[in-house]
């Protein structure tokens, strides 16, 4: 249990902070890196990480792609509506938000792309959500991606020139609603660094919910319900691994959801094998890290479960003071944002 109050992890954010689109670069973001121990703050950019990386460390990337999940159409009337794809029921069906609600009821139906792509509502679900039946010809993922838009989280009012700039550069496995973003800073070239200097790279995957951007609502922390997520390991990973714990080297996740998805598969004994679960684990204060060793992230919004699982690793005090500081530096937050390491 914990004693902490969701208020105990707020902070203080000028709108303006909020950065509303990817910098031309992705490695030249900055960078503030944090000893957890001490809480000491160095001002860097992120071309610099491997200064914070030693040879025979593994670094942890989630390789989840993000769904063009946002679909723009129109009703047979001509009216708009839109639907945001949230669920993969099979069968050609899904669980969708769906704009205007009161329109689009059971039977109704919506035209995409010139009707390349119809979606019918077949059921209303009780917490609003609409079950749909897609119609098209060839392949769904193939037509998403020619009609889709990108999820963008909502304090994103930007719209989004290029929508690779929302995928990490090792994105493979569809299926998240939002980006990994601690990964979008890496490129190709930095990659390959790593692995000159003797880095290993090991990917696991972990598709993101859209209850990733849903506020705590509760007052003590310790009765938030956590959202459900699908996390995999195959045996590569875990096997590289449970070799990097045998030769001493350091766990380096790079984002949250590496982190959530290797504390939520490891072993008891501090062990991995392949394996794949629905996790809802939700890490505050209090928390005792089984896997990760040193945590690659961006700056988290107030009061988000995300500032609760840094502040578990790295200390809510140290934690707080690093964001006080990237607030009076100008840094830029959330999704296209900075980065923050921890170590």
């Amino acid at each position: 249990m914990s004693d902490f109050k969701t208020r105990d992890f707020w902070y203080d954010l000028p709108e303006e902070l909020i950065a509303q689109t990817p910098l031309q670069k992705r490695d030249t973001s900055r960078l503030l890196a944090v000893d957890r121990r001490t809480g000491a703050l160095a001002h860097r950019h992120f071309y610099d990480i491997l200064d914070y990386l030693n040879p025979g460390d593994t670094l942890v990337m989630n390789d989840s792609r993000v769904l063009p999940a946002r679909l723009l159409g129109h009703r047979p009337t001509g009216g708009a509506a839109e639907l945001l794809l949230l669920r993969d029921l099979g069968d050609n069906c899904w669980e969708c938000l769906a704009k205007p609600g009161r329109k689009l009821q059971e039977g109704a139906e919506v035209l995409f792309g010139d009707g390349r792509l119809t979606a019918k509502v077949i059921t209303v679900k009780d917490d609003g959500n609409r079950v749909v039946k897609f119609d098209y010809q060839g392949i769904f993922l193939e037509v998403l991606e020619s009609l889709g838009k990108m999820p963008l989280p909502p304090y994103i009012k930007e719209e989004l020139q290029d929508q690779e700039r929302y995928q990490t550069v090792y994105s493979r496995e569809v299926g998240s609603a939002a980006a990994p973003t601690a990964g979008l800073h890496w490129t190709r070239e930095l990659l390959q660094k790593a692995q000159d200097k003797g880095i290993q790279l090991a990917y696991v995957t972990l598709h993101v919910g859209l209850g990733t951007f849903r506020p705590v609502k509760a007052e003590n922390i310790s009765e938030h319900h956590m959202h459900s997520e699908l996390c995999m390991m195959t045996k590569e990973t875990a096997d590289i691994l449970n070799d990097t714990r045998k030769r001493g080297g350091r766990i380096v996740c790079v984002g949250t959801t590496s982190c959530r998805t290797l504390e939520s598969l490891v072993n008891e004994d501090g062990s991995f094998e392949a394996k794949s679960k629905w996790t809802e684990i939700f890490i505050f204060p209090g928390y005792e890290f089984k896997a990760m060793d040193a945590l690659i992230t961006n700056f988290h919004l107030p009061e988000s479960t995300l500032v609760m699982l840094v502040s578990a690793f790295a200390g809510r005090e140290n934690v707080l003071n690093a964001y006080q500081e990237a607030v009076k530096e100008r840094y830029r937050f959330f999704s296209f944002g900075d980065s923050m390491y921890l170590g």
